[in-house]
């Protein structure tokens, strides 16, 4: 399929309702937990008796549970429920992404966003999957340019033309797209494919604020602001609604006059475009006029690379994409591994890339058949995990070259990334490294316990249709791993 969204998707992209927070809505948004502080000391002979305890509870009566316990370096199992079946995911999907993608690229890769001139005045633009651009490399890359004397350009194309299929995952939820977790990626991204707004308060009566934090933007969309501010005792609630009829910005609800501006951040629907305009306006900084711009994947032979920026290593995306949990980034990782493949006609760079993580994954001893994937980020229902499969690449990875860059990406507990607000003052913080993960019905965490007075073990404890809130099962998952990191040798 082409690059560009089919119309489908563009309705449902631009026909979506954005909900409002101060930020993005982040797919893993951490809960405090606080598991009793207790110490104790768990026998590995008890330690069947002592997780049942907890998962055995009323109020987990119609959830499924998948654990899988085993010693660091060994196929010992310590404890085991319904392993070898398979799960939702949610984001421990990352897990093997990113795995992969240190296995096939090495921790020192780069991705590499390039400018060519044919010498007539015409300047492509190849970008390459790099999802960590903003407009401060952009406005380096113009920099680049006018050292070297470039201070007109008779056509500036963007080719968008590297990564190949949808940009937004076809088994991804309409819900997905409202958070901002599911925000397409393509060739040449920027700013993450997002642009921000902020919205404030005014005088009582009076409709709320719309400040635009990129001018271009503004141009771009017709506001209809249907919103008003209310007295300070009231509550905050507002929304924003892209209009099925075009580039229409509609503002609903209210916001105390007291209370703080709300900053609102939205997918772009028009990637390619979004990063044309960008561009433009960092070469108009350094005074590079241009003449004519085009959004095409034309080349000559006669081109050389006249510059270019490098994203920071694929340790550093690693390191984003798992310690704060970050789809964009991941799907971008996905599709830098198709790089290790033959291109085949009609097949999309993301299904590329997941060919070359399954083989990746046989490489480490991970059973073909514990796994089935739809995306790398774990946004996708379709996605199935055996919680033996999280355990094997965990393993696998331990033994890797990779394997300190590869543990250093996990949050750890108590003090970073999706878990610095867990296992605060508990046995667990600072000796746990693990991967979260959560959607609707699904609560998941997999990775490395170091605990002090037994061997370090590896673990997956996955959570699936329950009804319970996250919070509440979190909650139990903390309490598991907390007696993981009180196991002694007895």
């Amino acid at each position: 399929m082409s690059k560009r969204i089919s119309i489908s998707l563009l309705l449902l992209f631009i026909g979506i309702q954005v909900g409002i927070t101060k930020q993005a809505v982040k797919a893993q948004t951490p809960i405090p937990t606080a598991p009793t502080a207790t110490t104790k000391i768990i026998c590995p002979a008890q330690l069947g008796t002592a997780v049942d305890a907890v998962i055995n509870r009323p109020e987990f009566s119609r959830t499924r549970w998948g654990i899988l316990v085993q010693n660091l370096g060994s196929t010992q199992t310590l404890y085991n429920r319904d392993a070898e079946k398979y799960f939702t995911p949610a984001s421990n999907t990352k897990l093997l992404t990113t795995a992969a993608a240190l296995q096939q690229l090495g921790a020192n890769y780069r991705i590499r966003t390039s400018v060519y001139s044919n010498g007539d005045g015409v300047l492509r633009v190849v970008g390459r999957g790099d999802p960590s651009l903003t407009d401060a490399q952009l406005i380096a890359l113009a920099k680049q340019l006018k050292q070297k004397g470039i201070t007109k350009i008779k056509q500036l194309i963007v080719d968008d033309s590297y990564i190949q299929g949808d940009i937004v995952n076809p088994s991804w939820q309409w819900e997905d797209l409202l958070s901002g977790d599911g925000t397409p990626v393509n060739s040449l991204m920027v700013n993450q494919n997002t642009f921000s707004f902020i919205i404030s308060p005014q005088t009582l009566g009076k409709p709320l604020k719309l400040i635009w934090l990129n001018k271009d933007e503004k141009k771009q969309w017709q506001v209809i602001n249907q919103s008003v501010t209310v007295a300070k005792n009231q509550p905050a609630a507002i929304k924003v609604t892209r209009d099925l009829k075009g580039a229409i910005l509609r503002i609903q609800g209210e916001l105390p006059e007291t209370s703080q501006p709300q900053f609102i951040t939205i997918p772009v629907v028009a990637p390619a475009e979004y990063f044309l305009q960008r561009l433009r306006s960092a070469l108009a900084t350094e005074k590079i006029t241009v003449k004519k711009t085009s959004v095409a994947a034309s080349g000559s032979k006669n081109e050389t690379e006249l510059t270019a920026v490098l994203s920071p290593s694929l340790s550093e995306l690693v390191m984003e994409a798992n310690q704060n949990s970050n789809n964009f980034y991941t799907e971008a990782l996905l599709r830098a591994l198709a790089i290790k493949k033959p291109a085949t006609k009609n097949q999309s760079t993301a299904d590329a890339g997941l060919e070359v993580l399954q083989t990746t994954l046989t490489q480490l001893g991970v059973d073909s058949k514990s796994y089935l994937l739809f995306d790398g980020s774990g946004l996708s229902r379709k996605n199935l995990i055996s919680p033996e499969a999280l355990v094997e690449t965990l393993q696998a990875m331990a033994k890797s070259p990779q394997a300190s860059v590869f543990r250093a990406s996990l949050p750890v507990a108590g003090v970073s990334g999706s878990l610095k607000s867990r296992f605060q003052d508990t046995p667990a913080a600072g000796i746990v490294q693990a991967k979260t993960g959560t959607l609707r019905g699904v609560v998941t965490l997999s990775g490395y316990v170091n605990t002090p007075s037994y061997s370090p073990v590896v673990f997956s404890i996955m959570v699936n249709q329950t009804e319970q809130p996250a919070s509440v099962v979190r909650q139990a998952i903390d309490e598991i791993v907390v007696i993981l990191a009180q196991l002694q040798r007895c």
